[in-house]
This record gives C-alpha cells, structure tokens and sequence, in this order.
C-alpha cells in the first residue's frame, strides 16, 4: 500500500502547532524575570508578569507561540499551585477555622450579586456582566472559561473579561500588601485577605509571596500559603457556581445546544490536597522540598510570564468604558467583602 503524502508527513502548519515553542518562550521568559528580579529582591512572579505584558504589546509574538502560551498559563500554572501542597503544613490549614470557608462563599456569592447589580445599572448584556463577575469572584480566567461553556458567551466579552482579570489581577500584586502594611494586619490575616480578594491563583501567589518578602524573619504560617488555602476554597465552589449558571442559561436561551460541566473538583486541587497530606507524613526529607519549591518557582513564573502575554492594549481599546467600570468596581467590592471579614474573624494573634 502507498500512502499518501498527507498520511506519511503532516503539513508543516500542523506540525507548528506543537506548544514546545511557546514553551520556550515562556521558559526564557521566566529565566529572564529570575534573573532581573535576584538582585533587586522583587517577587519574580510579579517581574514575569510585566515582562510579558511588555513584550506582547512591542512585540507581534509569532502564531506558532499561541499553543505553548496557552499550555504555561493552564497546566503548568495547575502544576506549580498542586506543588504549592507541600510548602504547606496541615496544622496551617486547620488553624485557619471554620470561618475561613464561610468567608470564601461570602465572597463568591457576594461577589457575583454585587457585580451582576452593577453591571446592570451599567447597561451592560447578560453574559458580559456574567463573565467579569465569576471572573473576578471565583478563580480569574478559569472561571470565565468554565462560564463561557454553559453560556452563549460572545468571544469579544470572553477575551475582555480575561484581559480586565489580568490587568486589575496583577494591579493588586503590589495594592494589596502596600494596604496590609498601612492596616496593620499580621501575616495570617493578610495571607486571608489576599486569597479571599485577588482573582487568579497565580496572582494571589504573587500576592502572597509579596507580603512575605517584606516580612522576613517572622515566625508562623507564611501569607503566601494561607492565601493558596484561601483561595483554593474559592475555586472549589466553581463547579456548583456553574451548574446553577448553565441551568439558568438555559432558561433564557431559545437555542437547543448542550453545555458542558466542569468536573466536581478540579484536579490540581485534588493534587494540592495530595500533597498537603504527603507532606502532613514527614517522610520526605529537607533536600525533597527544597527541589519542589525551586520546581514550584519556575513553573508558576512560567505560567506568570504567559498570562502577561495576555495583557494586550490593542484589545482592551474597542471594548468602552463599562466594562472598565465594572472591572474597577468589582475589584473594590470583592476585596471590601473580603476585608470585612477577615476583620470579622476570630483568629488566634501571629506570632513574630
């Protein structure tokens, strides 16, 4: 039998769609941010962001990048905050009370009412609103994505509402522990705020990793890890936020069309409790968990770099302002709701 051309070496277009490019990219990236953020003492994580969000809007990145992007900002992001698991002591996560997940839901349900109201008095549509308030609500892009498959979403809003989580995200990595500073809070109650307030998990680590790196020498649980327990409690209630979501849907559509779920938890964060559990062992040893931690830093600067490519001008030019202004809006109220009860709750005083 002869095959055929097509069958025995595929296009070259096809093979171009391999993400090792865009990994690559994203990998120079990060070791660019490494680099310029060990001597000046700046989170990398934060330092990978901006760099990427320079670069794309100087810079016409190649089509064959787009794939690898796409894989950095999702997987390797999933990978770095599963890790995160094993920095992380059980006796941290159980410290932080009952309250804690109480806080969670306040915010993701006070959230999304608060915005969707706003947006309305805005004149804003149905879906738009939708999307900046589950994004900025629950778990950034993520959660957008995961609304878009049970909404008859128009791609222009998805893509505005990934830009504006990314903007104002990233806008709170410095905000945000420059306001802890000037409140006063100790460690264990910013590390709250900054999970229970920041949109995506990458950014709450920044967020977090920022209020520890101007905390050196304290003692207890580090912000950076409260706030991933935080804000993993967020994501958790993606899944039934969404199904309620596509029911809803559904009832305003006319259209026949199925909608898809996402799983009941998502697997990173199973993986992330995984790894609690292990370390909550004591079996691996010291060397063990400082190669995670140093594989848990390139990945998520990785994933950080990506997201920056995100941040594109030309994109968020077309859209007006309301969309803008219930950005700005949200923002305030998610981290008002968060601030309110992380003053509310009754914690045991830091140490340090």
């Amino acid at each position: 039998m002869v095959l055929s051309p097509t069958a025995a070496a595929p296009p070259i277009r096809t093979r171009l769609r391999t993400p090792l490019p865009g990994l690559a990219f994203c990998a120079v990236g990060a070791a660019a941010a490494l680099g310029i953020a060990a001597p000046t003492g700046v989170s990398p994580l934060l330092v990978a962001i901006v760099l990427g969000a320079t670069i794309t809007n100087f810079v016409a990145l190649p089509s064959f990048t787009a794939s690898g992007i796409a894989v950095a900002s999702r997987r390797l992001l999933r990978i770095g905050v599963a890790l995160l698991g094993l920095q992380l002591l059980l006796s941290d996560v159980l410290g932080l009370g009952w309250g804690v997940l109480a806080l969670a839901a306040a915010v993701v349900v006070g959230g999304i009412a608060g915005t969707m109201a706003v947006g309305r008095l805005l004149g804003m549509e149905w879906g738009e609103r939708l999307l900046i308030a589950c994004g900025f609500s629950i778990c950034g892009a993520a959660a957008v994505a995961a609304v878009e498959g049970v909404t008859a979403a128009r791609k222009q809003h998805v893509v505005t509402a990934v830009a504006l989580v990314v903007v104002f995200g990233t806008a709170m990595i410095p905000g945000l522990p420059f306001a802890v500073s000037l409140l006063g809070l100790d460690t264990t109650r910013a590390g709250i705020w900054a999970g229970a307030a920041v949109h995506e998990v990458a950014q709450v680590v920044a967020t977090g990793g920022a209020i520890d790196a101007g905390r050196l020498g304290t003692a207890g649980a580090s912000a950076l890890a409260v706030a991933v327990t935080v804000k993993l409690a967020r994501v958790a209630l993606l899944a039934p936020v969404v199904a309620w979501i596509g029911v809803v849907s559904r009832r305003r559509s006319t259209a026949d069309s199925p909608a898809g779920r996402p799983p009941l938890v998502p697997l990173f964060l199973l993986g992330f409790v995984g790894f609690v559990a292990l370390r909550a062992t004591g079996l691996l040893p010291d060397r063990a968990l400082d190669l995670a931690r140093l594989a848990q830093t390139a990945l998520l600067t990785t994933a950080m770099f990506a997201l920056g490519t995100g941040v594109r001008i030309s994109v968020l030019r077309g859209v007006g302002w309301r969309p803008f202004a219930l950005a700005a809006v949200s923002t305030v109220w998610v981290s008002a709701i968060a601030l309110g009860g992380v003053l509310l709750l009754d914690l045991e005083p830091a140490t340090g």
